[in-house]
């Protein structure tokens, strides 16, 4: 037989009594324990079990009995329909979930997540906890500086889900190629031409891009103003650095700066970056070159960013769709006004 709850309405919780704790808590991993055998369940716990119907009832302060469809009218803020659209789905996929910021909790989720996820198989009495999970519709902008490491659940407006996980990942590689001295170039409207550099410089470092025609011998490659700049202030190329930024800014504004930031990064940390253009992103990279002539496909397309940058739903879900389509991963670079570079990941994820 189905219980009755009710609802604490101070503590926002529905309490339930009888045998609660064994049937709902126990077995099943709904609610956390109060004295003797009854539990407090959250209010998106105790729709869930008024929705499977095993519980019967919700009796509020003034002792009307509400079901599923009462109960869950008269649940405040909009955010309510999508985090139960969330934990159904989780439950009906094997998964023992508990709101954040239960009290019983001992190592809580990040500030803003909605639920803590158990490992598939554990429950809230094993004490480890797979992920923390936040729950937003697909109009609910993501400020960067709320990113969190776990996984972000979007609901769209026919209550489909969408599920991203978001890590922390710093890029690194192997790619170590020494630079030459001095070579000759020209600073053009847009890009730079180097004049006979070593063929390293393109086959082992992957600068720039041959011009068609010339004996590769004695190539002649074309740079980006970021692969100019990065070996101008090295002393690579014989160009003024000041001059190579300036025209950087020229092109394309402030957004140089950034980029030349994050470009940076990545080639000391042994990653080359190349354009993104063509998947609509700022760079490919490729973690381990050894030649251009077998060189391998690229693993990040990178997006990069303000540090105050807000992220639309709707973006995050175009940039990770094309980039798993084209075998990449997600990237997103976070640069702070000192050039500091910020970096997150994001991958559609199957629970």
């Amino acid at each position: 037989m189905a219980l009755e709850g009710r609802f604490d309405e101070e503590a926002g919780v529905v309490r339930v009594g009888d045998d609660a704790r064994q049937r709902y808590h126990d077995s099943r991993g709904y609610g956390y324990p109060l004295e003797g055998n009854e539990i407090a369940l959250a209010p998106v716990e105790a729709a869930h079990l008024l929705y499977r119907g095993d519980l019967e009832a919700v009796v509020d302060d003034a002792g009307d009995r509400l079901d599923f469809r009462t109960f869950v009218a008269r649940e405040p803020g909009q955010k309510f329909g999508v985090r139960f659209l969330v934990y159904a789905d989780l439950r009906s996929r094997g998964f023992y979930l508990s709101p954040a910021a239960e009290p019983w909790i001992a190592d809580p989720p990040a500030e803003r997540a909605d639920f803590a996820v158990f490992p598939r198989g554990k429950g809230p009495g094993d004490g480890d906890v797979e992920y923390a999970l936040r729950v937003i519709g697909e109009r609910t902008d993501v400020p960067a500086d709320e990113l969190a490491e776990g996984v972000l659940a979007v609901v769209d407006e026919e209550s489909e889900i969408t599920y991203f996980e978001v890590s922390r990942r710093d890029p690194s590689g192997s790619t170590d190629a020494s630079l030459p001295d001095g070579c000759e170039a020209d600073l053009l409207a847009d890009r730079v031409v180097v004049w006979e550099p070593p063929v390293d410089l393109y086959e082992s470092a992957f600068y720039g891009q041959p011009l068609e025609g010339r004996e590769y011998d004695k190539p002649t490659l074309q740079c980006s103003l970021l692969e100019a700049a990065y070996l101008a202030e090295r002393g690579a190329i014989a160009l003024e650095p000041t001059a190579v930024r300036e025209r950087g800014r020229e092109v394309e504004g402030e957004r140089f700066d950034r980029r030349l930031a994050v470009y940076t990064t990545l080639r000391e940390r042994g990653v080359v970056p190349k354009t993104g253009y063509k998947f609509g992103a700022d760079f490919r990279t490729y973690a381990d070159v050894e030649s251009v002539e077998n060189l391998g496909h690229s693993e990040l397309l990178v997006r990069v960013h303000p540090d105050d940058y807000v992220f639309e739903p709707r973006d995050l879900a175009l940039d990770v769709r094309l980039a798993h389509g084209v075998r990449k991963t997600m990237a997103f670079a976070l640069v702070d006004a000192s050039g500091g570079v910020d970096w997150w990941t994001l991958e559609r994820l199957t629970p």
